[in-house]
């Protein structure tokens, strides 16, 4: 890692002192002295030089965005596009995370130079950062086109091994344990994962599918009456276990907080944003098998029953929380509960409502963690008891984060009210009411977590001994991808548009339709 930057084109806080890391607690004071809990008055976000690895690390996003965008206006039209002999296939749930994958990767990509700049990361650091993220970016993209849960499972590890070395990238003690316990928790998960998918294709080999098609998506969902139940009553369950703690379910889900709070703020975007979704639409594939061979019962009863775990472990957690970016990984989980609760409910409604979530969650939560990484390096901390009258101190940036916790917390115009909207009315009309009743208790202890900690960052005089000082800019470089992040959140809450055909057509391939 390179030292501080004091040239003429380094940030304005970061000239003539060297930087408070972010979640340390501590900022510098106005003569060098170290002030607890107070950030700096002279620092902002504002506009940095892009180097060349910055720019070019919009051309994968870009291509993933562009090549979903036209995927969407073929695929609802002339069917299913295959490759490869049958290895990838892009149907319509396919085409849905793709654009979800490139719009939140676009954002967070967009708001890399920013961040890097102000870590001080070096240029070869820089660009193992970026090659780190093409392959992640890569690795996500493959296993949503996955036809074959064999291919699909490698894709999933592959974004462990690549996320492991991001967690890590700032090489502190914390990150590197960080990046520790999510290569652990995860390849255990993914181990129970491998081991369902060997089971459903030992299922498959005993019912006489060949060999070659024994793992083929399509092939075993036309054929999954021909199942052994009680093996694939098994595999479900592993899958859902090992999938699952890729998502940020219980009772793998440990990791993720850790993880979350120590990557660069644009790769917890990211892992938030589209990872978890990635994971949990690979286990969608399953849940259609699963249901063609068990009905549909038994993977309701599983995943209602993960999704109450998971909600009350992150309303709990989010309760005792005193860290921002913490707090935002619990608020991960939260989410990821819901989607799982809509996935039970099963019916069309539900599950177009699951699919507008994902999206909607990618867009909100990859603008409160951009902000999060501002006010870290604003504030000279994470702590949440330690950031004070934000939209004082920053007006623009202030307002932004307050607007991607209105959009988590499911509030209109955003595109999470429609969707949670249409969870809970499809889960009072198909069931299982029992598990909604409770979800909706536990989001109520939730949602006065999160707005009351993020009442306590916004309002209220800024800290310091100054406090006439002048409020500090966010920046365009730094503000534009928020902006944009919030109006495409805000625009899925009023209406998809041309996604309508696309969306409904994704809610009923999971459906097993």
């Amino acid at each position: 890692m390179a030292g501080p930057d004091t040239g003429p084109g380094a940030p304005a806080w970061s000239r003539g002192r060297p930087a408070a890391p972010a979640g340390t607690g501590t900022g510098a004071g106005p003569a060098g002295r170290a002030r607890p809990g107070r950030g700096p008055r002279t620092g902002a976000p504002g506009p940095v030089p892009r180097p060349l690895t910055g720019r070019l690390g919009l051309v994968s996003p870009a291509a993933i965005l562009t090549c979903g965008a036209a995927l969407a206006c073929t695929v609802p039209d002339s069917g299913p596009v295959t490759a490869y002999g049958r290895l990838l296939r892009a149907d319509a749930l396919t085409v849905w995370m793709l654009l979800t994958v490139g719009a939140v990767a676009c954002l967070a990509c967009a708001a890399n130079p920013a961040h890097l700049a102000h870590e001080r990361t070096d240029e070869p650091a820089a660009r193992r950062y970026h090659l780190l993220v093409h392959a992640f970016l890569a690795a996500m993209s493959a296993a949503v086109l996955a036809a074959n849960l064999g291919v699909l499972w490698v894709a999933i590890e592959a974004t462990t091994i690549v996320t492991a070395f991001l967690v890590g990238h700032r090489r502190t003690r914390a990150s590197v344990e960080a990046a520790w316990k999510y290569v652990v928790i995860c390849s255990a998960g993914i181990a129970l994962a491998f081991l369902g998918t060997v089971l459903l294709y030992y299922a498959a080999r005993q019912a006489g599918i060949p060999e070659a098609y024994a793992l083929d998506w399509q092939t075993l969902a036309a054929r999954a009456d021909r199942l052994d139940p009680s093996v694939t009553r098994l595999a479900t369950g592993l899958v859902v276990l090992g999938f699952g703690a890729k998502a940020g379910l219980a009772p793998l889900h440990a990791w993720l907080p850790d993880a979350h709070s120590q990557a660069p703020a644009p790769v917890s975007a990211l892992m938030s944003g589209v990872l978890l979704s990635v994971a949990f639409a690979g286990l969608l594939r399953y849940k259609v098998i699963a249901d063609a061979a068990l009905g549909a019962g038994f993977t309701r009863t599983l995943l209602a029953g993960v999704a109450v775990v998971t909600l009350a472990l992150a309303a709990a957690l989010l309760l005792a929380q005193r860290d921002c970016k913490r707090m935002l990984a619990y608020s991960s989980m939260e989410h990821m509960s819901l989607i799982a609760l809509g996935t039970a409910a099963g019916s069309p409604l539900a599950l177009s409502a699951v699919l507008l979530h994902m999206a909607g969650h990618g867009l909100a939560k990859t603008v409160a963690f951009c902000a999060s990484g501002h006010i870290a390096r604003l504030c000279g901390t994470t702590r949440i008891g330690r950031i004070r009258g934000l939209l004082a101190h920053s007006p623009c940036l202030g307002t932004a984060f307050a607007a991607a916790v209105v959009a988590l917390l499911g509030l209109p115009p955003f595109g999470l009210f429609a969707s949670e909207l249409g969870i809970a009315r499809a889960g009072f009309l198909s069931g299982p009411r029992w598990a909604l009743a409770a979800a909706l208790v536990l989001m109520l202890a939730a949602f006065a977590a999160l707005a009351a900690r993020t009442a306590r960052m916004l309002l209220g005089p800024p800290p310091g001994e100054d406090d006439e000082a002048e409020p500090v800019p966010l920046g365009a470089d730094a503000g534009a991808p928020l902006v944009a992040g919030l109006a495409a959140c805000a625009a899925l809450g009023v209406t998809t548009g041309p996604l309508t055909r696309l969306l409904s057509e994704a809610g009923e391939i999971i459906g097993g339709h």
